[in-house]
């Protein structure tokens, strides 16, 4: 997956002229704040130079995680096409352009971001985009005043941020706001699915409908150490390559989501959670199905429509 072309060309244009060693050590001390998940209360974004790092190392990868989860979504709702969005921890945008992408007819949007570093990069993206877009700086930990439910919500890569004592809150606060539907992403890592699983809960409780990825609102049945996430393949780019001293021109983006609703979505009968396994004559899926439970399935070619389904079916596709 690739950047839209007039982000693409913002990005190249703001990246413009900024010294390799610079960026490639802005890079470094980003990802492994990241990786840390180090909460000093500090941005991670904190200054020009680590939102052009951001920008040239993250954004793709951020980038195709929100799309790929807007795309199960969309599968669920068809009938759905936002006409306001609210995205809080907003970055550049990642979240505003994936929806312009997914969903053409998007009205409008409100962003949200409190570092005014990268804040002033998605300003700057954003006056390209086909769609309006008002931008506010705000603390997403503390209670948003004035702003009004929107079709949309979406919280890309910002629990992992907070202390846990502030997510449940937040979680609580933007279903609030939520006219139809809440979408949150975060990190395919095991805290991060354990991140997605208390806002599921609390989600549930409120009466929410989930969408995607879970076909049923069951208990989770995955146990440590195994754990529910989903992955992207993104395309890097000479500078981002260069950046990270990496050779290979791609990268697997890990990443976990939930999309819950105030409407019913169309019902699955599973979800494929892992890699499939593909030999001559059969395929191996493991599914999170709809009766609550997870098992790995062998389909062979006896089985004519079904096998031929399960041949085609990837990591994350809905059944």
């Amino acid at each position: 997956m690739e950047l839209p072309p007039l982000l693409r060309q913002g990005v190249d244009a703001a990246l413009a002229g900024t010294g390799l060693s610079d960026l490639s050590r802005a890079a470094g001390m980003l990802s492994a704040r990241y990786r840390a998940e180090v909460r000093d209360g500090r941005f991670h974004l904190s200054d020009d130079l680590a939102a052009r790092a951001y920008l040239a190392t993250r954004l793709p990868a951020t980038f195709a995680a929100v799309r790929a989860a807007m795309g199960a979504l969309a599968e669920a709702r068809p009938d759905f096409s936002p006409a306001d969005l609210l995205d809080l921890g907003a970055g550049p945008g990642t979240v505003f352009w994936a929806a312009m992408d997914c969903w053409p007819d998007l009205g409008r949007a409100l962003l949200v971001e409190g570092s005014p570093a990268i804040r002033a990069w998605g300003e700057r993206l954003a006056r390209e985009a086909p769609v309006p877009a008002a931008w506010q700086a705000g603390n997403v930990a503390k209670p948003l005043e004035g702003v009004a439910p929107h079709d949309l919500v979406t919280l890309a890569y910002v629990l992992d941020e907070l202390a846990e004592a502030e997510r449940g809150p937040l979680i609580d606060r933007l279903w609030h706001l939520t006219r139809d539907t809440l979408l949150v992403v975060e990190p395919g890592t095991p805290a991060g699915w354990e991140r997605i699983l208390a806002a599921r809960d609390r989600l549930i409780t409120a009466g929410a409908f989930l969408l995607a990825p879970c076909p049923h609102a069951a208990a989770c049945p995955l146990a440590a150490p195994d754990w529910c996430h989903f992955a992207r393949r993104v395309a890097r780019s000479r500078l981002h390559r260069q950046a990270k001293g990496a050779e290979v021109p791609w990268e697997d983006e890990k990443f976990i989501y939930l999309a819950a609703s105030r409407f019913p979505g169309q019902l699955l009968a599973a979800r494929v959670i892992a890699p499939p396994r593909l030999a001559s004559g059969q395929a191996r899926l493991k599914l999170c199905q709809a009766d609550g439970r997870a098992q790995e399935r062998l389909f062979t070619k006896r089985e004519g429509a079904d096998f031929k389904h399960a041949r085609r079916a990837d990591w994350g596709d809905g059944l």
